[in-house]
């Protein structure tokens, strides 16, 4: 069974159609990442649709909901991966997280186009999986 710190998450009663909210959402970041040519806007949006597609699981599998707190984004990697029985959500997520600290807080890193499509492949092969739960 998981267990979910209380430090980075809490129980909440989601309403179906907050679920599909959040499930919408995720999707609508993927489709931006799939469409727009830049590649940091492939990333940036490949990762916030992979944390999204999180978010949206553990609301609808679990009722918890991540709390905003230094270090969620890696207990949400963990739970995700978790849920999915998939360590490489975690390990690509981790990954991903790592590249968009060291833009958002080192002053830049370079996106590849060949990183921006693997991110986007991985992200797409995980919308699929969780689309058939």
């Amino acid at each position: 069974k998981t267990t979910f710190d209380p430090k980075f998450f809490k129980k909440f009663t989601f309403q179906p159609e907050q679920i599909e909210r959040y499930w919408s959402n995720a999707k609508r970041d993927l489709e931006i990442a799939k469409k727009d040519p830049i590649l940091e806007v492939k990333f940036t949006y490949s990762y916030s649709a992979l944390l999204k597609a999180g978010i949206t699981l553990l609301a609808k599998k679990n009722g918890v909901k991540i709390r905003s707190t230094p270090g969620h984004h890696v207990k949400l990697l963990e739970k995700f991966s978790e849920l999915m029985n998939d360590d490489r959500i975690f390990v690509v997520g981790d990954v991903m997280r790592s590249k968009r600290n060291t833009d958002l807080y080192w002053g830049g890193t370079e996106i590849t186009e060949k990183e921006a499509k693997d991110f986007l492949a991985f992200v797409c092969d995980v919308f699929e999986r969780i689309s058939k739960t």
